[in-house]
């Protein structure tokens, strides 16, 4: 039985080939065999946004955040996901996350 990272390997194929939905029934599997695989998690988050797919795509990201909350790019990452969404949606209330997800990742690139 394949690994969670394996699992992850092969969600980027079929993500680089273009099928989407396949990829993301990959990242859920390495996410159920390690769900704590903050990798797995912000590549669902990118899938799910091209689906269009927000709220879900925000829950990915966020959990992502979650797991690596001291890496500056996860709050990056996550601030793009909340701008997608607010493209996708229109819901200005996504900005203000974005902002504040946006401000975290300066703080803790500045050491804080």
């Amino acid at each position: 039985m394949p690994d969670a990272n394996q699992l992850y390997d092969e969600a980027e194929k079929l993500k680089q080939a273009g099928d989407l939905e396949a990829a993301l029934a990959k990242l859920e599997e390495s996410i159920a065999a390690d769900p704590k695989y903050a990798l797995a998690h912000s590549a669902a988050a990118v899938v799910l946004q091209k689906l269009g797919r927000h709220d879900e795509a925000i829950r990915h990201a966020q959990q992502t955040a979650e797991l690596e909350p001291s890496d500056p790019f996860s709050y990056t990452a996550l601030s793009v996901t909340y701008q997608r969404a607010y493209a996708g949606t229109g819901d200005t209330s996504y900005i203000r996350m974005a902002e504040d997800a946006m401000e975290r990742s300066r703080q803790l690139q500045m050491g804080g």
